[in-house]
């Protein structure tokens, strides 16, 4: 019960893991995840030190508050859930974060506009928005990503990780990861 939220996806999985390798230091850092869902990747962040707010709708925060207090006792920074509807407003979460991070966010083509909107409106010059997603064949989903990250290029920077430098055991060629910094204007 709950739907795609209540699922911790593999490309959480593969985030959640590439953080644990150390590539990006996160200790007191100020963290936002989008979409958390069941807080999976957000909770890891705060593990490494980072002070992390995870958001996602209303229906999925008792969800994130179990999952935030099962694993209090491995958080060296802090996490707190709150919800955050993207194409909303964000003045709450302002200033800008240190990293967005985004598991499986893209899926939804109404969803686009908003999520576009709200990393527009999230993200400061120095913002690293971290996007893994599970590159899926089937159906809208590769017309999906491609109208995505062509929006995103309008605004955004596109780096991909290679998948050497995701965690060892936790990779796969069709999961990608994807570095986003805001374009220099």
């Amino acid at each position: 019960a709950g739907g795609v939220g209540c699922v911790v996806w593999d490309a959480a999985l593969v985030l959640a893991k590439f953080l644990e390798t150390g590539a990006c230091p996160l200790a007191r850092r100020h963290v936002l995840e989008l979409g958390a869902g069941t807080g999976a990747v957000g909770i890891m962040a705060a593990t490494l030190g980072a002070n992390v707010t995870v958001t996602d709708l209303e229906e999925l925060q008792e969800l994130l508050m179990v999952n935030i207090e099962n694993n209090k006792h491995l958080v060296t920074g802090s996490v707190r859930a709150k919800v955050l509807k993207w194409g909303e407003d964000v003045g709450e979460f302002q200033p800008p974060p240190d990293y967005i991070l985004m598991a499986d966010c893209i899926y939804y083509e109404e969803s686009l506009e908003p999520l576009l909107k709200t990393l527009k409106d999230l993200t400061g010059p120095d913002t690293c928005v971290l996007c893994c997603y599970e590159q899926r064949t089937m159906g809208k989903n590769p017309e999906i990503e491609r109208k995505y990250f062509e929006l995103l290029q309008m605004d955004f920077e596109l780096e991909k990780i290679p998948l050497d430098k995701h965690d060892e055991e936790y990779r796969s060629e069709d999961i990608h990861i994807v570095n986003i910094h805001r374009k220099r204007t």
